[in-house]
């Protein structure tokens, strides 16, 4: 592996005006020096070789240290990417299917009813929840968003072992190990039939007790061993590791002071859960931050599924999986979350292009984001990867907060 996370390339030669990509770092140091985001590091890649990559800002706003290309990120629901590799790896080994019912490995979740307020009591659900439904946000499961009024005084206490109804200070306090979640979790009737309606996220935590179930190893250690430990993924895992303290930051979420969108800390990091634990938050889905990862580590990751799931040697999952992977995996299904587009794969959003005007980027571009401000997209047809790490919770919530639309826009123009 070189010193740099992916070979550096003559960005002419790989198909970019060098100026027109230049036109990235300023705009990025733009957004930190006007208090929108504490900093931004962006990197791309075009046939597996870095053109741009660059650091700006600070770690915590209070501090002066400088963020670079090896802070370490809060990763929240970049997770999910690394999540649909690994249900893949057990399913190239025979260990589970995609349509496999979650109740072959969770036996809580056979025989779910669902929540009719038009009945008295919930009904039959109609098939079983699947680990495809997991990873495409399918399950039907219950979330505090859609969850009925009256499951409040019904179903108390189970909704206070998930800490729908208890202060988040108490209840991270004594946060249950995610498989009692889980177990709490299918005691709830489910909000909708599975496979019919789009629920972000709550199938993720149920995911990562499944893939534990089926690997026999803890997340963290299955995540590890076949993922970061080929990959050369050195600094990435849920936790915080010895010496890498100096290169975690603070996280922030914008807040109205003296009439205007500030930052203001919410996870500082000596005292995040990431750096002094308990270390029991193993989520596939980015629960409580997800992984902890560097622009150039998740570049190596992205870089192998772009590259038809293999890097350097590693081999991590077949091409076709990956085809498998990124392909539609929810029809016609409308996602709020998405918006017309877009289709779900397995722990990834594609861009399929239909039913709205073009964007600047190739049908097939896929990838994700995290709640703290962290993206990525690879585009196949151009051989591209982009990706854009902050720490900022609600980052839209700031007027005119485009870094990621503007970082997206930037690379593209910058192509010949």
């Amino acid at each position: 592996m070189s010193q740099t996370p992916l070979p550096e390339g003559d960005a002419r030669a790989l198909g970019f005006d060098p100026d027109r990509l230049a036109r990235i770092a300023p705009a990025m140091e733009a957004f930190v020096a006007n208090g929108r985001v504490p900093n931004l590091v962006t990197l791309v890649a075009r046939r597996g070789q870095i053109v741009h990559q660059h650091a700006c800002g600070v770690l915590d706003l209070d501090e002066d240290a400088p963020a670079g290309m090896d802070t370490l990120f809060r990763m929240w629901s970049n997770t999910k990417p690394v999540a649909g590799v690994a249900t893949l790896i057990l399913y190239e080994r025979g260990a589970l299917t995609p349509d496999d019912p979650v109740a072959k490995f969770l036996p809580e979740y056979a025989d779910m009813r669902v929540h009719n307020p038009m009945e008295m009591a919930p009904v039959a659900a109609k098939r079983p929840i699947t680990i495809r439904d997991c990873l495409t946000n399918t399950t039907g499961l219950a979330d505090p968003g859609n969850a009925p009024m009256s499951y409040r005084q019904q179903y108390r206490e189970t909704l206070e072992t998930l800490g729908w109804l208890r202060p988040k200070e108490e209840w991270e306090e004594a946060r249950p190990h995610n498989r009692e979640r889980v177990r709490a979790l299918a005691q709830l009737p489910l909000a909708a039939q599975p496979g019919e309606h789009f629920g972000y996220h709550v199938g993720y935590p149920v995911l990562s007790a499944v893939l534990e179930e089926a690997s026999g190893q803890r997340l963290d250690a299955f995540f590890h061993d076949n993922i970061f430990a080929p990959l050369g993924m050195k600094d990435t895992g849920f936790y915080l590791q010895e010496g890498q303290l100096p290169r975690f930051g603070a996280s922030y979420l914008p807040r109205e002071v003296d009439g205007e969108m500030r930052l203001v800390a919410m996870d500082k990091a000596a005292t995040s859960e990431k750096t002094v634990g308990p270390q029991r938050v193993f989520s596939a889905g980015g629960d409580a931050g997800g992984l902890l990862c560097t622009a150039g580590d998740y570049a190596r990751f992205g870089q192998m599924l772009l590259n038809g799931g293999e890097l350097d040697g590693a081999r991590i999952i077949g091409r076709k999986t990956v085809e498998m992977m990124i392909g539609n995996h929810t029809g016609d299904m409308a996602m709020p979350k998405l918006g017309r587009g877009f289709h779900w794969g397995l722990g990834v959003a594609t861009y399929h292009g239909r039913g709205q005007p073009p964007l600047i980027r190739s049908v097939g571009t896929y990838g994700w984001s995290g709640a703290a401000g962290t993206t990525y997209f690879a585009d196949p047809a151009e051989e591209l990867l982009g990706v854009c790490l902050t720490q900022v919770m609600g980052a839209g919530l700031i007027p005119n907060n485009t870094y990621q639309a503007d970082f997206e826009r930037l690379v593209y123009q910058a192509l010949v």
